[in-house]
């Protein structure tokens, strides 16, 4: 079921096939002129390129010897989202696609709307970083490699309008994807319109690929320039870059948990409603890990209304609830429905997954990999135990300026830090947590350990801790390999943890 391997315009030579039509990108890593020869053996009709793109003359006779088209555009990955969308017969158009964008939060809201919608009944589409899916049915395009190799938050356009083309006949009404800046400033997501938005917040990241963070907040903002005429555009008006966006978009909507929600209000919804409510463990039988389940108070229509997840904690969570909450409503999903779909909600892969270990101590896996998810987690896990345990690195081919202060937080809350390696790519690990090791006091040193595989990291957090610590694992979250150089290795911080 939903299974397509060849695409009708592509860049990449995987899905390549008789009649297919090659746009060349010159991408960063690799240039695709020299793919051209490729492409055509596998049959394509059709070759795209950027204008002042220089072709080799043996390309380019091979070209004309097999009198294949050769096409110069202005921008080649404009071309590629555009083309794509015009060969699957321009299926964004006919669906109601909600874009999430912010530097951390997509994920899970994803989730959390997408669920809320799928539980009240719709039929749903999901496109993130941790799984695309079709009415809750991962589609077989995704077992192709060349598309997971770069797991990107938003797939490349060509895969993109193939998916949206199976969502059409699988008759979805709503799409829930992620919409990474990058995704944004390099077209993939060109000619889509957007029936709704939602901005999480904004903090430190990807300065690998942008000079400045005001290039990376803008990149952002480009989603504002592709939404409906009627769109909904939900803003986080407790960031200080949503509420930029709201001064200069003032028919924008905004959530806040520092909202006009009446404080006795509150009280009496909070007393009333876990005097009535039976809310079950985040893991069977850590009782002594319990913390307040994520909620939020909705003001909308002249009504006020309080909503738990019980599977979500922390306030990071309290706004990714809010914000699908409230983008439920206005799509017209009842209350009862919202509150009913929270109770099933069994949380986010790679978000916060929590593992009871033999020894009483809890296992945690979460993708935090920037300052602002650190500070998030961290400071959500502190509360919960008396000895804090983080184990992480940083990945390689990344931003590196965010690195000493990742190190700086966790060294702030942690008892004890663990500095091992993450996915290093083409970068050395030990030079990787020497920068990470950087930003850490020279007073929290000697509760900071250095061990390169990670494996074996965990294991000496677990050996050092107790019943009643919490060990977290950050960084790779739902990854189920390792990348060293160009290569990944299966590793699976899942089953390490259900070995200890």
């Amino acid at each position: 079921m939903y299974t397509t391997t060849i695409f009708p315009v592509t860049s990449h030579t995987t899905h390549v096939g008789p009649g297919s039509t090659f746009v060349a990108v010159q991408g960063y890593k690799e240039d695709g002129i020299r793919y051209i020869p490729q492409a055509i053996a596998q049959g394509a009709k059709k070759i795209v390129v950027q204008s002042d793109a220089i072709i080799p003359a043996e390309i380019l006779e091979l070209i004309k010897t097999r009198t294949i088209i050769l096409e110069r555009v202005d921008n080649a990955r404009k071309a590629l989202a555009l083309l794509s969308a015009q060969a699957a017969g321009y299926p964004a158009q006919k669906l109601n696609i909600i874009g999430i964008t912010g530097t951390k939060g997509k994920t899970s809201t994803c989730f959390i709307l997408e669920h809320i919608l799928r539980a009240a009944g719709k039929k749903t589409a999901l496109l993130g970083t941790v799984k695309n899916s079709i009415n809750g049915i991962e589609p077989l395009i995704l077992s192709s490699e060349a598309y997971r190799r770069g797991n990107l938050t938003t797939p490349q356009p060509d895969y993109l309008h193939q998916f949206f083309k199976l969502c059409v006949e699988q008759e979805v009404e709503y799409v829930v994807m992620e919409v990474a800046a990058q995704a944004l400033t390099l077209h993939r997501v060109e000619g889509i319109q957007f029936a709704g938005v939602i901005f999480t917040n904004f903090g430190q990241e990807h300065a690998e690929f942008y000079a400045t963070l005001d290039d990376y907040f803008n990149a952002k903002c480009i989603i504002f320039k592709q939404i409906a005429s009627n769109s909904i555009c939900l803003i986080n008006e407790d960031d200080e870059k949503g509420r930029q966006i709201l001064q200069q978009n003032p028919q924008f909507q905004e959530f806040s948990l520092n909202g006009d929600v009446p404080f006795e209000w509150i009280r009496q919804a909070h007393h009333e409603r876990l005097l009535n409510s039976v809310r079950p463990e985040p893991v069977e039988g850590s009782q002594e890990f319990r913390n307040e389940s994520a909620h939020c108070c909705v003001h909308f229509q002249d009504n006020f209304y309080q909503f738990f997840c019980p599977a979500l904690i922390g306030n990071f969570n309290n706004y990714n609830l809010l914000a699908s909450v409230r983008m439920a409503l206005e799509l017209g999903i009842e209350p009862a429905a919202i509150e009913h779909s929270l109770q099933t909600f069994t949380g986010v892969p790679g978000r916060l997954e929590m593992y009871k270990l033999a020894n009483g101590a809890l296992g945690i896996i979460d993708y935090a990999h920037n300052p602002s998810s650190f500070q998030a987690v961290l400071s959500t896990l502190r509360g919960m135990t008396e000895q804090l345990i983080v184990v992480f690195g940083c990945g390689g081919d990344r931003d590196a300026t965010k690195r000493p202060l990742m190190g700086a937080l966790a060294a702030e809350y942690a008892d004890l830090v663990v500095l091992t390696s993450d996915n290093p790519r083409s970068e050395d690990p030990a030079t990787i947590i020497e920068q990470i090791y950087s930003g850490i006091s020279k007073h929290a040193h000697e509760h900071v350990w250095h061990e390169l595989d990670r494996e074996k990291a965990i294991q000496q957090a677990y050996k050092h801790a107790k019943s009643g610590s919490i060990i977290a694992l950050l960084g790779k979250g739902p990854d189920e390999y390792q990348q060293i150089g160009a290569v990944k290795y299966p590793f699976s911080e899942k089953a390490i943890l259900k070995e200890l």
